[in-house]
């Protein structure tokens, strides 16, 4: 039913979650990952985000994963690239210069998959997984990138107040401190809150893979 929710929100074009726009905390962040150029980022529940745009335009490799094909046949038409696509089991491979992006469900996706990733830049994923997956969404992550650096983006508010997504996740540190030293790089309430329900704020984490 999850997936048929936003397979659904695709088709009829009920897209308010998809920016136009870069996401500013990326723009502000991205150095912080330091990473040269050619770096894999893998980008999952991707869509056809501009982030994406962004990414390549800083040199970067661009993995991502999605559940619609639709939004990523609308992305290529955006990037103005002809990809290349191929058929992997339960999953499709859409495959351009600098950029592949894996079409199915995200827990279908293994680290062969994926090859090795350098860095992974969450900023609409863990806030779509409700509650009750959120920490197995976090340690499939874990096992695809082998642990890798990761920018995150969240959102903290009342989720009493309402349902459905973008989720409220207060138990970032819970969920990845095993595996990662957690920085909050920035906490910015947002005067008009999330879907109307004040008080929320944004929150950026840089997570850096502990040592073992």
């Amino acid at each position: 039913m999850h997936a048929e929710y936003w397979l659904n929100r695709w088709q009829s074009n009920d897209i308010g979650f998809h920016s136009g726009n870069i996401n500013p905390s990326l723009d502000r962040y991205f150095t912080n990952l330091n990473l040269p150029v050619n770096s894999r980022v893998f980008v999952p529940l991707c869509g056809k985000t501009v982030d994406i745009h962004y990414l390549l335009n800083k040199g970067m490799y661009v993995v991502g994963v999605e559940l619609s094909e639709l939004a990523i046949r609308q992305l290529f038409i955006e990037l103005a690239l002809t990809p290349k696509v191929t058929k992997h089991g339960l999953l499709t491979a859409y495959q351009a210069q600098g950029i592949c992006i894996w079409v199915g469900d995200v827990f279908a996706l293994t680290a062969d998959h994926l090859d090795h990733v350098d860095a992974i830049y969450d900023r609409g994923a863990l806030v779509a997984q409700p509650f009750a997956i959120r920490n197995q969404y976090a340690q499939h992550l874990i096992t695809l990138s082998h642990a890798a650096p990761q920018l995150l983006i969240t959102c903290v508010y009342d989720q009493s107040q309402r349902s459905g997504t973008p989720y409220s996740v207060p138990e970032v540190q819970s969920i990845y401190a095993k595996q990662y030293t957690l920085n909050m790089l920035s906490c910015e309430k947002l005067s008009q809150g999330i879907k109307g329900v004040t008080p929320a704020s944004i929150t950026v984490w840089l997570m850096s893979p502990s040592a073992s």
